[in-house]
């Protein structure tokens, strides 16, 4: 195997880089959200889009303690920005235990696809609610006031 280093999260390091797309500042991410995904994606293999950090290794790395990086992972979850799935360990003397968490990157344009399409809703929702306040304005404007 060639040389190279390795970094924390056991992804041998090919450049100092590691790449982004610029939508991804589009999704309303909170500061911590950006930061575990950025670290997520650094440690990722390019080829099956998976990891294996720990809450631990993740935190050290952005400033966090484990429950806040474990925290900010559950919403990237229900961004559908990664999967997280436990894995297994057998020990050499055959004992089954729980391993690291396995980090599945999901295609980051799903989630941006649907981002868009929420705020074309939204956007279409506000112009017809527009529509019906000038009607309803037209309508009062129209109608002559009920003798009393």
């Amino acid at each position: 195997m060639g040389g190279g280093a390795y970094g924390r999260c056991g992804m041998k390091y090919i450049g100092n880089f590691f790449s982004l797309p610029n939508e991804i500042f589009l999704l309303g991410l909170s500061p911590g959200e950006l930061a575990v995904y950025c670290y997520l994606r650094r440690c990722e293999n390019q080829k099956t889009h998976q990891c294996w950090p720990s809450y631990k290794t993740i935190g050290e790395a952005v400033g966090m303690c484990e429950n806040t990086v474990s925290r900010y992972v559950k919403k990237l979850e229900e961004r559908r920005l990664i999967a997280v799935e436990p894995t297994k360990v057998t020990t050499k003397a055959g004992v089954t235990r729980n391993g690291t968490l396995q980090f599945t990157l999901l295609p980051p344009q799903n989630v941006i696809a649907r981002h868009y399409e929420e705020k074309l809703a939204e956007l279409e929702l506000t112009t017809e609610r527009q529509r019906v306040q000038e009607l309803l304005k037209q309508q009062t404007q129209n109608t002559p006031c009920a003798p009393v």
